[in-house]
């Protein structure tokens, strides 16, 4: 086997579901221990090499982390056809090391969902969900019409390349 493809990450599936009115759960299993996918989750150093998906045209412009229980978090993005950065912040709720996150989302004021994600690990690969709570149907469906849930399979693509630099 060639060097390439022995770094070259292994596409895990990515799924998608709205369980519910005010429910979207994404999963996808992460090829990395807990400790790192945990790690490239709550880490800004790691955090700003995945977050955004590349197809999006963003780029990081900061992101601050307090991952603690009333912790707060601030990302701000670029991009070049807004005339402003945008801003995503909120408070961490719950924050269990290797196993869970949850936060609010008040960019949107009280349209904001509660996210949390869980990190399960299974001979050396790691389950993670990624459960969004809306306030109301039609905040979820303005989230989906608007385009902000459909980056989560090049994140999650992005995520594992990280894992592979983070694995050597």
């Amino acid at each position: 086997m060639d060097a390439r493809r022995e770094s070259e990450p292994v596409k895990n599936p990515t799924t998608t579901e709205r369980r519910s009115d005010r429910e979207l759960v994404v999963t996808r299993t992460a090829n990395g221990p807990a400790r790192l996918v945990f790690d490239a989750w709550t880490k800004p150093e790691l955090l700003l090499r995945w977050w955004a998906p590349k197809s999006f045209g963003v780029s990081f412009i900061s992101c601050e982390v307090d991952v603690r229980v009333g912790g707060r978090y601030r990302f701000v993005f670029a991009h070049p056809s807004a005339p402003e950065p945008m801003a995503f912040f909120g408070t961490y709720l719950e924050v269990v090391p290797h196993a869970r996150l949850s936060w609010t989302n008040e960019e949107a004021g009280e349209g904001g969902q509660i996210t949390t994600v869980t990190f399960e690990e299974r001979d050396g690969q790691t389950k993670v969900v990624v459960h969004d709570l809306y306030p109301s149907k039609e905040a979820l469906d303005a989230a989906i019409a608007s385009g902000s849930t459909s980056g989560m399979c090049e994140t999650f693509d992005q995520l594992e390349v990280l894992l592979v630099e983070l694995s050597r």
